[in-house]
């Protein structure tokens, strides 16, 4: 199931910190590509992000946006899980999160569409034993019982985790962007508690007050998994993603909401999806994506270490 390409060999890779002989349990980040839009509803394309991104992280350098380098972090390229059955896809990459989780080892997934998500949060939940938090940053809650008659679908995401062992209710999901919904959604918010803010909150609260509400309801987890989707930023940062929608977090809000986020609380696993670079010929989406990996990665360095300061 799971496919190799050149790219994963590549010591090049990841801003030349990829290293293709270092097992996955040594490693400080697991990455890997769930090249899959098969549970979209609208626009796809999305499975071609994983190897965009890939490529064009050869030609940067592994920095901070605060000129900190972790040039030291070990990362290892877990490759692509591929398949046209999607029960058998989703399996394998349910049993692989689980064996990272078990062994403490950090990782990030690049989607794909948003359903590849699933089988990531229900990794998470088989490895372990204590309740988790889920932070879904994205347009859209991703909630519907359904969609298109499509039970995993991308906009049944948190639909599926809602219930699990270890996410057994909505006081595990904080929704941080969201400013469009279904039918069916508005029913169930109606009638249940949501932890949500959405781009409305986000700009008229300020981006540090929603992180200051996040973390307040998530740091009761000892462990976090963050889902970022693209389209979580306004179209004119990241147009190329598959359901747009106007009104976004700027780039600010969301680098700010990165650094809150993963300085201050335990993120074990963090996931970007929905790139879509057919859609945009300036791939400005992807290198949002890219962006947001970075300093995600600089965070973690500087937890275990491995990031590189000035001297002051």
């Amino acid at each position: 199931m799971q496919k190799k390409n050149n790219d994963v060999k590549d010591k090049k890779t990841w801003c030349g910190l990829n290293q293709p002989e270092m097992k996955e349990k040594d490693a400080d980040v697991v990455v890997f590509g769930i090249p899959f839009d098969g549970g979209v509803s609208y626009r796809g394309g999305a499975a071609e992000a994983p190897e965009v991104l890939r490529a064009n992280t050869k030609h940067s350098t592994p920095q901070t946006e605060r000129l900190h380098f972790y040039n030291r972090l070990n990362i290892v390229d877990s490759g692509d899980f591929v398949g046209e059955d999607r029960d058998t896809l989703f399996t394998e990459v349910q049993l692989h999160v689980r064996n990272l989780v078990e062994n403490g080892v950090r990782f990030t997934m690049i989607g794909g569409d948003h359903s590849v998500t699933i089988p990531v949060q229900r990794g998470i939940n088989d490895a372990l034993n204590e309740e988790f938090g889920i932070i879904h940053i994205d347009a859209h809650m991703d909630m519907s019982e359904a969609l298109e008659g499509d039970y995993l679908s991308h906009g049944s995401t948190e639909r599926r985790a809602l219930g699990m062992k270890n996410t057994p209710n909505l006081a595990n999901l904080f929704f941080i962007g969201i400013r469009s919904i279904e039918p069916d959604e508005f029913e169930f918010r109606k009638i249940n508690k949501i932890q949500i803010k959405t781009a409305y909150d986000c700009y008229h609260e300020g981006i540090e007050a929603v992180a200051d509400q996040c973390i307040a309801k998530m740091k009761k987890f000892s462990k976090v998994y963050i889902t970022f989707d693209i389209d979580a930023l306004d179209t004119a940062w990241a147009a190329g993603t598959g359901t747009p929608q106007f009104g976004g977090l700027t780039s600010r809000m969301a680098l700010t909401l990165f650094e809150r986020l993963f300085t201050e609380l335990n993120v074990i696993g963090f996931d970007v999806v929905e790139i879509a670079p057919p859609l945009d010929p300036s791939l400005a989406a992807m290198f949002a994506g890219r962006k947001l990996i970075q300093e995600a990665w600089g965070y973690w360095a500087d937890q275990i270490g491995k990031l590189d300061k000035e001297h002051m």
